[in-house]
């Protein structure tokens, strides 16, 4: 594995040769996430080079925390990417990386789903983060023939930015559910939030840039920031949200470009952000000079009329906010439809960017999420909240009856997540609770998959088929 003649495939000085290797090792999972390297003596032996240039090679990935070395135990490639800076790189075929964060749960996973599929049966799929589809509305295009669907995208410069009647329905949705006026130029239509994300890393940061997110966080189990070379760090939260201490220490050890958060039922955990963490978090920032990127995929979820689900946008008085709505949790995976609302300046730049890389956006889901802001989302949104209520009040009924492996839960008033801690002290004992799950039908998400410790589960309500399980 360790030869000399592997070196030659890469240019540059030897210590350079050794850090494409290593990485090359990585990329093709030779190495593997979590893996012990040869001693520093036993590197420079088997690859007949001085010990200095294995050290100065090993130092440099360390750094860029690609490896991690403990004390008296040796240097291993790195298991999470908490703080890890890749280069970033056009590849045509998916990085090796990313399809090794596929673990061995999460393949048994897809093989149960693959086999329902086949057998026409149902599980129930609390892996699953979308709606089910008994519970997504029908919704009608406009009286339009192909031919004039086709005209409109060929032929109208503002479908850059996005369709401006839908602009204006979103404008209008905003005002009625968070008593906000936003302006219909500051609105970017994307489709959905992770590409309004991706030209955010694209437009507005840099390879090395760090980045703050929720501990634990969806955002963490997304490859976009390490495609494009930023680091993330995690901001640690309590019942209220990021606490403003441990953002103010992070700021202090490495500097934010940008944080990126989900305050209102937060994914994984379903926690909302009170209104004075809110605040306190918009006062750092905008003292900082810290951008806030906010998610809001969940917001017209809410249980209880008493849960403050306002965005931190309506407190921006500064622009230091970019606010991203979707529809998508609500229309499911086959309309992605959303919206970023920032400065009109960034808006037609990352409207640029999109531009040359895909040329713009498609006009059929735009029509259909008009529909449903103009004629079902208050139905609908209201029939949303109580079915999936009632599915969240099943979940944790079957779990105190049946599955007594749990330590705590935050019981979520809103949105679409459960998140417990379950009782397994090793991995031996989490593998054996979640396939004893699998051979019932039951999937659920490992913590891990969102930075988090052993033992921490979320359960994803919206597919808990009560008869199943």
């Amino acid at each position: 594995m360790w030869q000399k003649e592997q070196l030659k495939r890469f240019n540059g000085t030897l210590y350079k040769k050794l850090i494409g290797l290593v990485e090359y090792y990585i990329e093709q999972g030779v190495l593997v996430f979590g893996e012990r390297l040869p001693s520093e003596r036993q590197l420079a032996e088997q690859l007949d080079i001085n010990r200095s240039t294995v050290v100065r090679a090993l130092d440099e990935l360390t750094e860029r925390k690609v490896l991690i070395r403990k004390m008296g135990s040796g240097t291993f490639v790195n298991p999470q990417k908490w703080g890890l800076q890749a280069y970033p790189s056009i590849n045509w075929h998916l990085p090796a990386h990313f399809q090794r964060r596929i673990s061995l749960y999460q393949q048994k996973v897809q093989q149960l789903r693959q086999q329902s599929l086949l057998k026409s049966d149902n599980i129930c799929d609390l892996a699953n983060g979308d709606l089910p589809a008994a519970l997504i509305p029908k919704l009608s295009l406009p009286a339009m023939s192909n031919q004039e669907l086709i005209y409109q995208e060929k032929h109208s410069e503002e479908l850059q930015l996005g369709l401006p009647s839908l602009k204006k329905y979103i404008a209008q949705y905003m005002q009625q559910q968070f008593d906000m006026t936003v302006a219909i130029d500051e609105i970017l239509i994307t489709s959905g939030i992770q590409q309004a994300l991706f030209l955010i890393t694209q437009g507005l940061l840099k390879p090395g840039d760090a980045i703050g997110i929720e501990s634990p966080s969806y955002f963490y189990s997304l490859p976009l920031f390490q495609a494009a070379g930023v680091r993330i760090y995690g901001i640690k939260m309590d019942q209220e949200g990021i606490i403003v201490d441990e953002l103010k220490v992070l700021q202090q050890t490495h500097p934010l470009k940008l944080i990126f958060l989900n305050p209102v039922f937060q994914n994984p955990t379903g926690i909302v952000m009170s209104s004075a963490r809110k605040a306190a978090v918009f006062a750092f920032c905008q003292q900082a000079g810290i951008g806030i990127v906010e998610d809001d995929a969940y917001s017209a979820l809410s249980f209880n009329r008493g849960v403050d689900c306002s965005p931190i946008k309506k407190i921006d008085d500064s622009n230091q906010v970019l606010y991203l709505g979707s529809l998508s949790k609500y229309l499911g995976r086959s309309i992605r439809v959303g919206w970023m609302i920032a400065p009109q300046n960034i808006i037609h730049r990352l409207a640029e960017i999109r531009q040359y890389i895909d040329s713009g956006l498609s006009i059929v889901p735009q029509l259909l999420a008009e529909d449903y802001l103009k004629n079902h989302y208050q139905y609908h949104q209201r029939y949303l909240r109580e079915q999936l209520q009632d599915k969240r009040d099943s979940v944790i009924h079957w779990l105190k009856q049946h599955n007594p492996h749990f330590d705590y839960y935050i019981k979520a008033q809103g949105g679409m997540h459960l998140y417990l801690q379950t009782k397994v002290k090793n991995i031996k004992q989490e593998d054996e609770l979640l396939n004893r799950w699998l051979s019932k039908g039951v999937t659920v998400s490992k913590g891990d998959v969102f930075g988090d410790s052993l033992g921490f589960i979320r359960l994803s309500y919206g597919h808990f088929i009560q008869n199943l399980v």
